[in-house]
C-alpha cells in the first residue's frame, strides 16, 4: 500500500513553520522550534507513533513561547488530516496507558472529524524545561482542530512534571498510531454511519 504523507507550511507574521509527516514511517525524525523540550517530546511522539517528522519552526520567541508552541501543533494536525486523506479504512480510534517510571498517562483518539480537546496533566510547575506548560493546551488544541480529532489526553498520577508529560506525549502517540492503522476488512468503507468524516 502506498505510505500516507503530506508537508505544510505555515507562515504567518509571528512563526515560519514547514512539517513533512509519513504515517507509514520508522520513527526518525528531525525537529527543531527552537523550544527544546517540545523538541523533545515530539521526537518520543516520531518515534513512538512509528511516523516519520520533519518539523522545523522559526517563530518569535523573543517575545513568547505561544506562537511558535500552538502553531506547531496547528501544522502537525493539519499534516495529519491531509495525510489521512478521506480516511477510508483506518481504525479511526485509538486508546493506550503508557509508563514513565512512577507516572501513568492517558490517551485516547478518535479521528472521526469532531474536534475536541480534553487535557490534565497535573503538572504545577510554570516550566519543564524550558517549555511554559500552560502552552500543552494551545498545542493540543491546535493539533486537534486542525486534525479534526476528539483528544483526551491525562496523567494519572506521577512525582515528576517531566515523567507526566512524558507518559501523555509516549501513550498519544500509540493512540495516534492505532488510530491512523488501516483495517483490510474495512479497506473501502468510512468508519462512521453518517457515511461521512
Amino acid at each position: 500500500m502506498k505510505k500516507r504523507s503530506a508537508t505544510v507550511e505555515r507562515n504567518t507574521a509571528e512563526t515560519r513553520i514547514r512539517a513533512r509527516l509519513v504515517i507509514e514511517g520508522r520513527g526518525r525524525y528531525k525537529v527543531r522550534t527552537g523550544v527544546r523540550f517540545l523538541d523533545h517530546m515530539l521526537e518520543l511522539f516520531t518515534k513512538h507513533g512509528g511516523f516519520d517528522l520533519e518539523l522545523h519552526a522559526d517563530g518569535d520567541l523573543d517575545v513568547d513561547q505561544h506562537h511558535t508552541v500552538e502553531d506547531a501543533g496547528i501544522v502537525l494536525g493539519q499534516a495529519f488530516d491531509r495525510a489521512l486523506g478521506d480516511r477510508r479504512g483506518i481504525n479511526r480510534a485509538g486508546y493506550f496507558l503508557m509508563t514513565m517510571d512512577e507516572a501513568l498517562g492517558l490517551a485516547a483518539v478518535d479521528l472521526g472529524g469532531r474536534p475536541y480537546l480534553v487535557l490534565a496533566t497535573k503538572v504545577r510547575h510554570r516550566l519543564v524545561g524550558d517549555l511554559q506548560v500552560e502552552l500543552l493546551e494551545d498545542f493540543f488544541q491546535g493539533f486537534a482542530v486542525q486534525a479534526r480529532a476528539n483528544v483526551h489526553l491525562k496523567a494519572l498520577y506521577g512525582r515528576s512534571s517531566h515523567h507526566k508529560i512524558e507518559a501523555i506525549f509516549k501513550a498519544w502517540a500509540r493512540a495516534m498510531r492505532t488510530a491512523c492503522s488501516r483495517d483490510r476488512r474495512m479497506a473501502r468503507e468510512l468508519p462512521s454511519t453518517k457515511a461521512l468524516l
